[in-house]
């Protein structure tokens, strides 16, 4: 389902944990059936809108993976130049939950915690990035996630003891039970702003200003 080589993962961060390498995993594999095409692909001011989420998430990490699976090769193109470990799921179809699976899987041992973010939010703020990190190692919490004027979104960090979890969600839903199930091991850190809004339409590519 996922492809990836175990060599592949130990070139880029290898040995046993250490509380200061965070990694980043960017879901990128959708079909973006309500766009009409490769949504990840899709240009806002010249850039792939996933390469802009790319980017952002790079700046504050020690290493990227990024799961593909529709139109694996375009996007993969998209985000040649980024530096990161692209992973690709074979069962994208089966939902959000595998993808999640598949980058949790190419996170190395000694990676502490992971960043989860979203290839169709182009607006990610790196800002934002880093004060989940703060946060988390303020707090020591398992799980740290946005929250926008009180509406909790995307990213979200996990710490490592809940790896295991997430490899074994299933569907669509990704790591939202996970997150609703346990609220005392969850953190927040509150961002006086919208959600950043998801890239699902041409119409919201056009708020953009794409």
């Amino acid at each position: 389902m996922c492809n990836i080589a175990a060599r592949d993962v130990a070139s880029r961060v290898g040995g046993s944990g250490d509380a200061g390498v965070i990694v980043g995993v960017l879901l990128a594999a959708g079909g973006a059936r309500r766009f009409g095409s490769q949504k990840l692909i899709a240009m806002l001011d010249g850039v792939p809108i996933v390469r802009r989420a790319a980017d952002a998430l790079t700046s504050v990490t020690d290493m990227t993976v990024i799961v593909v699976g529709s139109e694996s090769t375009a996007v993969r193109e998209a985000v040649a130049e980024t530096g990161a470990l692209v992973v690709e799921n074979t069962a994208w179809a089966n939902g959000l939950a595998s993808s999640l699976r598949c980058g949790v899987v190419a996170v190395p041992a000694r990676a502490s915690a992971a960043i989860v973010a979203l290839g169709d939010q182009p607006q990610m703020d790196a800002v934002v990035l880093r004060s989940l990190i703060d946060r988390w190692r303020e707090t020591g919490s398992p799980i740290v996630t946005a929250r926008y004027r009180g509406e909790r979104g995307h990213p979200v960090l996990f710490d490592r003891s809940v790896f295991a979890e997430l490899a074994g969600l299933e569907g669509d839903a990704g790591a939202k039970g996970l997150i609703e199930q346990s609220p005392e091991r969850v953190a927040y850190v509150d961002v006086d702003a919208d959600v950043p809004r998801d890239v699902d339409t041409p119409d919201d590519l056009a708020a953009l200003g794409g």
